[in-house]
């Protein structure tokens, strides 16, 4: 227990890998923390404790970012520390669509355009649009 005592004691506010996580899960999305929160489901306090590095989220928070943001549990548990880092250089790495459009549209496609296309995507999903495969129409699914 003292042990557990001295690990929160020492979590400063420094760019810990789960603050830089949460960072730019709210900067993709747009959102606050508050609506962070509502969209987990979990309090306002709560954000507020992990974006300060006074608190970190427990294995079942983790899985609900993991969820919410689309990336893979084991590198949200890695930033929240419950597992080991893979890549300690960098930050947690986020589903494929950038590195794909950087490399495939480097002339064509900067950083603010593709921020855009990502929102879209994701608003796209938020909505129930049905897959390409199963609607061709583009109509919402009922």
């Amino acid at each position: 227990m003292l042990k557990f005592l001295v690990i929160r004691k020492n979590m400063g506010t420094e760019q810990r890998p789960l603050v830089l996580f949460l960072k730019e899960l709210m900067r993709r999305r747009k959102l606050l923390p508050s609506q962070l929160a509502a969209e987990l489901g979990i309090s306002h306090a709560t954000v507020s404790r992990w974006l300060s590095g006074r608190d970190l989220p427990s294995v079942r928070s983790c899985q609900k970012l993991a969820k919410y943001s689309g990336v893979p549990l084991t590198k949200v548990l890695a930033a929240a520390g419950y597992l080991p880092m893979v890549h300690e250089t960098g930050a947690v790495q986020w589903p494929e669509f950038r590195e794909y459009a950087r490399e495939k549209y480097a002339a064509e496609l900067d950083d603010d355009l593709i921020t855009m296309i990502e929102d879209l995507i994701e608003r796209r999903r938020s909505r129930g649009y049905d897959s390409k495969a199963d609607n061709k129409s583009g109509k919402i699914k009922k």
